[in-house]
């Protein structure tokens, strides 16, 4: 099968759909040196399957530690949901001086955009089809894939969010990341206070 390529076709949901009437803002982290906490924070979503249908998940993740700021489950990919992840996170965590995503309607929105300028935020967007630009957090929806979703199957929405809820925790307070020199995000995260 390997040899002739062969491979199961499925249609996959597309988490990131663009509004062209949205203004799309510039990607500023090209050459960016993160050498602190809450100096960029990345946002995004993805599907997660379950026995019987499927749920959205978004986090937010502080680039230079890899912690998971805040995480959230829902059956809809709104605006509004994505803006009060958003605000949940700055509450918990402060504000960071710039925010990344992709160019997804939600994170374009007038809501989002409004609450990211109220905060006096600088906004950062990938490239259009640059998935390299959020590498971050794409290798976290991998991480959270093959290590927990991919392990369980999850029968219902509240099954899941506990699964994940343990999944965060032990992400953020035991993994260890060889690309943080072996420590855990929190540990990271907390130094570089």
């Amino acid at each position: 099968m390997k040899k002739v390529n062969w491979q199961t076709i499925y249609r996959e949901p597309r988490t990131t759909i663009s509004n062209k009437t949205h203004y799309k803002y510039p990607y500023l982290l090209k050459g960016l040196k993160i050498i602190r906490r809450n100096q960029v924070w990345a946002m995004d979503i993805t599907y997660i399957p379950m026995e019987k249908g499927f749920m959205y998940l978004t986090a937010i993740i502080d680039l230079h530690s890899r912690y998971v700021i805040h995480w959230s489950l829902s059956n809809t990919m709104s605006a509004e949901w994505c803006t009060e992840v958003l605000k949940q996170a700055i509450e918990l965590h402060g504000k960071p001086e710039i925010f990344n995503t992709d160019q997804g309607s939600q994170f374009t929105s007038e809501v989002f955009i409004k609450e990211l300028k109220s905060n006096e935020i600088k906004i950062s967007m990938d490239g259009k089809g640059r998935a390299l630009d959020n590498i971050f957090i794409e290798r976290l929806w991998r991480s959270v894939k093959y290590e927990n979703v991919y392990l369980n199957v999850y029968e219902n929405g509240l099954s899941l969010w506990k699964g994940l809820n343990d999944y965060f925790s032990f992400y953020n307070n035991e993994r260890l990341h060889q690309s943080l020199e072996y420590k855990t995000p929190k540990d990271v995260y907390q130094l570089a206070a």
